[in-house]
């Protein structure tokens, strides 16, 4: 799971090279060691905050951009914790509440319909796209057409990927419509949630294949771009209000905010095209 701390101000950096640099500057903190941990709290816990957010990594940095800004005009805190939407709505099985949950659109769709929303509540955000990315540095192969695609992931040495998150459940559709399964799962680096990304930067992966909006959470990686249209995966992320919800108008206010005309270059800016 993600968190990271809400005293953020500044403008965020938008080159991956000097992600640490814009943590720093923020406040957020830096990426740790394991793939798993690499995202930590808007808010320093979830009883000091007025708000409570369960949101996928998707929108991670649109978010962290963003939260500070909403604080400040509201009054409110909020934490968020970021995960696979997966990920999420097993914890939101087991119990877990919260105000607001930004997810892929389908499994807003299922809270929707399962009475777990409240009606009239859902904003489709943000389209997110799936990309590669390589170490910073080098070389680039190419994934301009399919077929350069396949050719990229066999050459690979290994691949990091996630079972957990919509970018992996795609990746691991595509690969076994491209006829490359077996040979790219025998060396596939496989983690259950987290930024793939992470992997490539410390060496222990060659690519990286995740959400675009990921990977742009990384320093030290390079990103080839988004997969090309004939087999683009594109997800969209949308948020809704949970039924249980201790500050319900709160987060329709979040949820307002977010979608402003005046936030779709936040979302550009985090690797997302804006679906508002």
């Amino acid at each position: 799971m993600r968190r990271c701390c809400g005293k953020r101000r500044g403008r965020q950096d938008r080159r991956r090279s000097a992600g640490a640099s814009a943590a720093r500057r923020h406040g957020l903190p830096l990426a740790r060691t394991a793939a798993t941990e690499d995202a930590k709290r808007i808010a320093d816990s979830p009883a000091e905050a007025g708000l409570t957010v369960l949101s996928t990594l998707g929108v991670m940095e649109a978010l962290r951009a963003l939260a500070p800004r909403f604080e400040q005009e509201t009054g409110l805190r909020i934490a968020a914790d970021f995960a696979p939407t997966q990920s999420l709505l097993g914890r939101m099985a087991a119990g877990e509440t919260a105000d607001l949950a930004i997810l892929t659109e389908t499994a807003i769709e299922a809270l929707m319909a399962r009475g777990l929303l409240l009606p009239g509540s859902r904003v489709d955000l943000a389209r997110s796209f799936v990309g590669i990315a390589v170490r910073a540095g080098a070389p680039r192969p190419d994934i301009g057409s399919a077929a350069a695609v396949t050719r990229t992931l066999l050459a690979a040495r290994s691949i990091a990927y996630s079972r957990a998150g919509a970018s992996g459940i795609f990746f691991a559709d595509l690969i076994r419509r491209l006829g490359i399964e077996a040979a790219v799962n025998a060396k596939a680096v496989i983690i259950p949630e987290g930024l793939t990304g992470a992997l490539v930067a410390r060496g222990e992966a060659e690519l990286a294949v995740q959400q675009v909006s990921e990977l742009m959470a990384v320093p030290g990686i390079d990103i080839l771009g988004r997969l090309p249209a004939e087999i683009a995966g594109i997800t969209t992320f949308s948020g809704g209000v949970l039924a249980g919800a201790r500050q319900p108008e709160a987060a329709r206010a979040l949820l307002a905010f977010l979608a402003a005309p005046a936030h779709r270059a936040t979302f550009a800016e985090g690797g997302l095209e804006p679906a508002f």
